[in-house]
């Protein structure tokens, strides 16, 4: 999580943004679900805990990934591809990679295939594809600086670990 958070940074609401208010990585469409499942009124995202924020990236990205069962560093790619893009989008770019129906969850069927792939060459991929991905999108040109080292930064301690 420490890894995610120093690409996340602090609030931030842009308006070249779909996601709208931010802090530290979570919208605040996400924290509002948050309060209500913990049966707290929704406050702004600007408020988020410390607790709350590990909370949320443990149970809505960290468990969604499979974070636990994946190898060393392919399981920090994946999560920080999740967290900028979208679990199911994550999820299916890795089963695609190791040739697994592409339907977003991350089960034993992935985790397999992905155990009988080199953990290095899937890090590479996943980041490229991700790459791929991300100059395809419209605002690219607002953010593709950041994205971009963002993308090689995550690749290169991922390769580390």
């Amino acid at each position: 999580l420490s890894l995610v958070l120093v690409h996340e940074g602090g609030y931030v609401n842009h308006p070249s943004d779909p996601g709208g208010a931010t802090n530290k990585g979570v919208t605040q469409a996400v924290y509002d679900t948050y309060r209500r499942r913990q049966g707290k009124p929704t406050q702004s995202v600007k408020h988020i805990t410390a607790a709350e924020l590990v909370a949320i990236y443990r149970r809505d990205y960290w468990d969604k990934i499979k974070g636990d069962d994946l190898p060393a560093g392919l399981d920090y790619a994946v999560f920080d591809f999740a967290v900028n893009s979208g679990i199911t989008r994550a999820a299916q770019y890795l089963q695609r990679l190791v040739g697994v129906k592409d339907d977003g969850k991350i089960g034993p069927k992935t985790l397999e295939a992905v155990s009988m792939h080199d953990r290095k060459q899937l890090i590479n991929r996943l980041c490229d594809k991700r790459l791929s991905f991300l100059r395809g999108l419209g605002t690219f040109s607002v953010f593709g600086k950041g994205w971009t080292r963002r993308v090689e930064d995550v690749r290169a301690k991922a390769l580390a670990a």
